[in-house]
C-alpha cells in the first residue's frame, strides 16, 4: 500500500507540473480568458480529487505521520488555490486588489509543487526501503 501512495504522490507531482504548463498556455492564448484557461481549471479540479484520494492512502497505508501531514498540507494549499481563484474573481479580474490577489496563485502553486514532491520523495524512501540484510556469523578459519 505504501508504494501506492508512493505512485499517488508521483502522479499528483506531474499532474502539478502539467499545471504550470497549461496555466502558461492560457496566458499567452489569444482566446478569451474563460475558454484559455478551462483545461488549467479542469486540471486543478482534478488535482483536488488526487491529493484527497492520496491523503486517504496515506492514511489507509499508516505512513508516518510527516509524509501524512504533507499530503494533508498538499490538500489544504489546493484548497487554498481554488479560494484565491475565486476569491480575485469576486473582486473583479481588472481590479488592482483582484489582481494583487491572485498574484498569490502562482506562489501558492509553487508550495503545493513543494508540499507534493515532500510527499514523493518522503514515501518512496519509506516504500523502496532496502531490505536490511541478516547478520551472517564470520566463519572462524
Amino acid at each position: 500500500m505504501k508504494k501506492v501512495v508512493t505512485g499517488l504522490a508521483s502522479l499528483l507531482l506531474l499532474a502539478i507540473i502539467a499545471q504550470f504548463f497549461l496555466a502558461a498556455m492560457g496566458a499567452f492564448n489569444s482566446k478569451p480568458t474563460d475558454e484559455a484557461f478551462a483545461p488549467h481549471m479542469a486540471l486543478g479540479y482534478a488535482i483536488l480529487v488526487l491529493a484527497v484520494v492520496t491523503v486517504i492512502a496515506a492514511a489507509a497505508a499508516r505512513m508516518p505521520g510527516r509524509v501524512t501531514g504533507y499530503a494533508g498540507l498538499t490538500l489544504l494549499l489546493v484548497v487554498v488555490q481554488i479560494l484565491i481563484a475565486e476569491v480575485s474573481k469576486g473582486i473583479g479580474d481588472g481590479s488592482t486588489v483582484g489582481q494583487l490577489i491572485f498574484g498569490l496563485h502562482g506562489i501558492n502553486g509553487l508550495l503545493v509543487m513543494g508540499a507534493a514532491e515532500l510527499v514523493q520523495r518522503r514515501s518512496r524512501q519509506i516504500a523502496w526501503k532496502p531490505a536490511e540484510q541478516p547478520a551472517v556469523p564470520e566463519m572462524v578459519s
